[in-house]
């Protein structure tokens, strides 16, 4: 899926799903004010509109992981810098980082980008139990390099090749996509560092 798409499907629940969802919402705080319906008929409606609710979240949601707003708006070094943040605020996690401004990128390999950073993360979080990572990256004459490094327990490298989790295959897909390499060191109880290198895009 190109960025346009998913601007365009994001969009889209924006201004069709939700608004419609809000007109669903609205009617129904309507009819529940209404003293001469049934207990029954409240329980009904309450039922609806709890159900309209949990919609318009979801979809709002999947709008805001489509394309987030941050990256959209402010481009990658603001959007990576607040997902630092958000892991690092009232946890003991510490995420030590080195993000420079990469001036020739496109919204579509910010976003792929962006979303390498989130998913290394999530799985030295989840996977590695790291509680020290470290992301640095760097502008280079014909593209970046990304660095990323946890403390985390570490995985045998080569035994992963054969059996990638759904985690890395994911960043190896968008990898490929920025027309980059990607290179894993890692061994038990050692942690593990990912870089990537990417001289050229394919856009």
């Amino acid at each position: 899926m190109c960025i346009r798409d998913s601007n365009r499907i994001a969009q889209d629940l924006h201004d069709a799903i939700s608004s419609k969802l809000n007109v669903v919402s609205l009617t129904t705080n309507v009819l529940l004010d209404d003293e001469s319906i049934t207990t029954e008929q409240k329980e009904a409606l309450s039922h609806i509109l709890d159900i309209t609710t949990r919609t318009l979240e979801s979809s709002r949601k999947i709008a805001h992981e489509l394309m987030p707003p941050i990256l959209d708006k402010f481009g990658l070094k603001v959007a990576l810098e607040e997902l630092f943040d958000e892991f690092t605020s009232n946890t003991s996690i510490k995420i030590n980082h080195d993000i420079e401004t990469l001036e020739q990128l496109d919204k579509s390999s910010e976003l792929h980008i962006f979303r390498i950073a989130q998913e290394l993360i999530n799985n030295a979080l989840t996977h590695g139990k790291a509680d020290q990572l470290q992301m640095e990256l760097k502008k280079e004459a014909q593209g970046f390099e990304l660095v990323f490094k946890d403390n985390g327990v570490g995985f045998d490298v080569t035994e992963n090749k054969k059996k990638s989790g759904i985690g890395l295959q994911n960043i190896k897909s968008r990898v490929a996509i920025l027309n980059g390499q990607l290179f894993v060191e890692s061994s038990k109880k050692k942690g593990s560092i990912f870089t990537i290198n990417c001289h050229s895009y394919g856009f």
